[in-house]
This record gives C-alpha cells, structure tokens and sequence, in this order.
C-alpha cells in the first residue's frame, strides 16, 4: 500500500515537471510578450494613476526648476478628490494661455514614450502651477503686500527669495467663481499666471476645475532633486477657509501607481513556469 502511494506520487511529480518542460519558454521568446504587457501597463498607469511632466520654464522656481520632471497623480480625482490650496496641479491651457509660446517637437520615438507614458508628450500644452485659491474666496493681491485669502494674509517661504509676493502682476482683489481655481507660480516675477491672464486676456486669469490633469506629488528626476510636493503649512492658517470657498477635503493618497508594473510582471513569469 505505502509502495502504491509512493509510486504514484512519484508519477504525479513526473507528470508535472515534463509540463513544466514542455510549457517553459525561453527568455528570448517570452521577451516580447513581456514588452507587450509592460507597454500596456505604462499605458493604463499614464491614463489612470500617475504621469510624469517636464518642467519648461524657470515660473515655479526655486520650487520646481528647468528641466525637473514631477510624477502627477490622476488617481485620485477619480475618487472626487478637488484641487485645494497649496497644491501644485498640473492643468490644460485655460483659453489658450499659451498660444505665443511655441510648440516642442518630437520624433516618432519620442512620442511612442511619451503616448504610453515613459517619458513626457513634448507636444502637451499643459501648464504646472500652486493653487492659491479655490471658488468662493476672494484673493487680494497688491504691490509691496503680502497675498491675502479671505482676509488672511499668507506667509509664503516657498515663492522664490528675489521676488515679491505679487511680483509685476499686482490685480487688487477679486473673487474666484465657482468650479475655478486661481493659481500662481512660486517665481512672482516670472510667471504667466491668473494674475498676468486677469490683467490682460481672455477667462479673467480663473482656471476650470474640469481642466486640472492632477497633483504634481514628487520631483523624480533628476535623482539630485528627488523631493515631495507637499501642501506648505501656510494653507492651514486659521481663518483661512472661513467665508470663503468652504468644502471637505477628500481623502487623499500619492497614486503610486507605477510601481504595479513590477508585480505583475513577476507574477506573469513565474505563473509561465508553473503551469
């Protein structure tokens, strides 16, 4: 009885390793289903999680310098997270914001990565700067003052240390429509923002809530600049939020979606040996 079940064990255990023979592949030709597969997965991590943007111009410096790449969360929007004040978004040109700037080119390489998501669209016309305000608060904003929300005047230790708070673009006070957003570069002199757009052009400087692509979170590149992009403690003032655009923030995480890819490709490989 014990040689018929050691017997069979053992024809069990040969059975299984010549499928394991006969189904492994070689690395060489599992190769291109797993470029296949990584494809996809930068795809639905670029449309759904996170996207890398390149940062062209010196508006958000000392923040966000030439050159920077950031990891942008589009998750969770998703999930009806709303941009607040304090975040650095990543937006769509509002009313054509960019129109004299003039469009990067690329090679057909270029933008098979930055279509699936492993390097930025050279030809996105998307902008990157910190929201300020939300709809319903009203923004004061004049020369030699500091920038006040609601009647609180920020501290603003991020705006780069050779401007002034409202730099060139001084407005004097307005009121941020609802669904809008009002945003500023942390380089005061040196950015194209809803104050230079209020002043002079169409949509009165406001950006649309619907035009937000996601949160920059990270500074990943180069490995120098590593750093995160969280909300400066100026934002939670007390009295900040009162009279102005109240409502509740929504739970909010880093989508970290891309380390995903890892995983499931393991998954995959090992999943090919065992069968």
């Amino acid at each position: 009885m014990v040689g018929e079940r050691s017997e069979r064990r053992w024809r069990l255990r040969t059975r299984r390793e010549e499928r394991v023979k006969r189904k492994q592949r070689p690395f060489w030709q599992e190769l291109p289903i797993l470029v296949v597969l990584a494809l996809v997965l930068a795809l639905v991590i670029k449309t759904f999680f996170v996207q890398a943007f390149s940062i062209p111009s010196g508006s958000m410096e000392n923040t966000l310098l030439p050159g920077d790449r950031v990891l942008v969360d589009k998750l969770t929007p998703w999930f009806g997270a709303k941009p607040e004040r304090g975040d650095v978004v990543v937006f769509k040109d509002p009313n054509n914001w960019l129109a004299d700037e003039p469009v990067a080119k690329s090679n057909v390489f270029q933008q098979a990565l930055g279509y699936v998501g492993l390097m930025p669209a050279a030809g996105d016309r998307d902008l990157i700067k910190r929201v300020i305000a939300v709809g319903g608060d009203t923004v004061d904003c004049e020369a030699g003052k500091p920038v006040t929300v609601n009647g609180v005047a920020l501290d603003e230790p991020y705006i780069n240390s050779q401007t002034t708070p409202c730099g060139k673009f001084p407005v004097g006070r307005i009121t941020v429509p609802k669904d809008h957003l009002w945003v500023m570069g942390d380089n005061r002199d040196n950015s194209a923002d809803s104050r230079y757009h209020h002043l002079d052009g169409p949509g009165d400087g406001f950006v649309p809530e619907s035009d937000v692509v996601g949160r920059a979170f990270a500074v990943a590149w180069p490995l120098t600049r590593w750093n995160t992009l969280p909300v400066p403690s100026t934002f939670n003032q007390h009295g900040l939020a009162q009279g102005g655009g109240q409502r509740e923030r929504a739970q909010q995480g880093d989508a970290l979606g891309t380390l995903a890819a890892i995983p499931v490709l393991l998954w995959y490989r090992r999943r090919q040996h065992q069968d």
